[in-house]
């Protein structure tokens, strides 16, 4: 297999999508010749043109709205945001047309939009340009999140998004983009609700989400801890997880975003509720601080789990 960035992975699957089907066409802010901010459409204004590379004006609820139009009529609109803090300005279309237009027309309209933008902490963004916010995303029904970690899971889930016939929200963290990894030849899809086994272990499993797998990896590494990396949080794959908790028996989970009301809760929620018994301690979560993110890089990198802290957790639960 090719050794490719998780940027470069996602374009390539961009690309070939759209150049199997010609109902595909791309909307964002400098998106067309820049190639985007951070390069996800780079190349393709010259090999597809304005027509389906289109650069908006800012104005995020507009597009959405004429994307979800779009998508209700038969085309297969990508809406890429940037940084996903701007989707906020369309949170109103998302939560109440975007992912509800399927039920409300009895599943006669199918809705096939990705709302792609880039998420998390680093770089200096400060707190309009840091944020995740996918658990309210999983909240709303109607919608599907997805969290890829590596670039051959960036081109498999993006084109499993876009030829999905529901609205995705396709989350890509900032520290990941330039990360590279194998990406296998040819057709290579991710089916959405499977989780990902990183590595195997008896002992402890950690779930991280998103950049916290990598960072999870490194803290564990000749601890015999099992990683679980869930690349999709609707639908999430409770299964894998509640198996990895039958035999290790202990669980954290590692969450770049905050922890109220949060992925880890939910995850915790279920695996207590659905199998208290295999567990010998309390589910443990490790969260971002609660709080805005400031612009100081040394402020910044204190607000997330990092390595150190990621082990020291795994050695608590391993000691309860």
């Amino acid at each position: 297999m090719r050794e490719l960035t998780f940027v470069e992975a996602a374009r390539e699957a961009l690309s070939e999508e759209m150049e199997r089907d010609p109902t595909i066409f791309v909307v964002g802010q400098g998106i067309g010749p820049r190639g985007g901010n951070f390069r996800t459409t780079l190349g393709l204004w010259d090999k597809y043109g304005p027509e389906r590379l289109r650069d908006t004006p800012i104005a995020e609820r507009g597009f959405v709205g004429l994307c979800t139009g779009a998508a209700a009529s038969g085309a297969r609109p990508v809406v890429d945001f940037m940084f996903v803090d701007f989707i906020l300005d369309a949170l109103g279309e998302i939560l109440n047309q975007t992912s509800k237009l399927q039920y409300m027309s009895s599943g006669r309209l199918k809705v096939p939009i990705v709302l792609r933008g880039c998420i998390g902490v680093g770089g200096a963004a400060a707190t309009h340009h840091s944020g995740s916010y996918f658990p309210t995303f999983v909240n709303q029904p109607g919608l599907r999140v997805v969290v890829p970690t590596t670039p051959a899971d960036a081109k498999g889930l993006l084109k499993t998004a876009i030829r999905s016939d529901d609205p995705v929200v396709f989350l890509e963290h900032k520290s990941l983009l330039n990360r590279k990894g194998p990406v296998p030849d040819g057709e290579h899809l991710v089916p959405f609700g499977q989780a990902a086994v990183a590595r195997a272990g008896g002992a402890a499993t950690v779930v991280a989400i998103g950049s916290m797998v990598p960072r999870s990896l490194e803290a564990t590494a000749g601890m015999d801890v099992e990683v679980i990396d869930p690349r999709t949080l609707a639908p999430l794959d409770i299964d894998t997880i509640l198996e990895s908790v039958q035999k290790t028996h202990r669980l954290l989970v590692v969450d770049e975003s905050y922890a109220p009301c949060g992925i880890g809760a939910e995850i915790a929620a279920q695996v207590m509720e659905r199998d208290f018994d295999s567990l010998d301690a309390p589910v443990r979560r490790l969260n971002g601080l609660h709080a805005p993110i400031p612009y100081s890089p040394p402020l910044e990198q204190a607000m997330v789990p990092t390595v150190a802290s990621i082990a020291a957790a795994v050695r608590g639960l391993l000691d309860q």
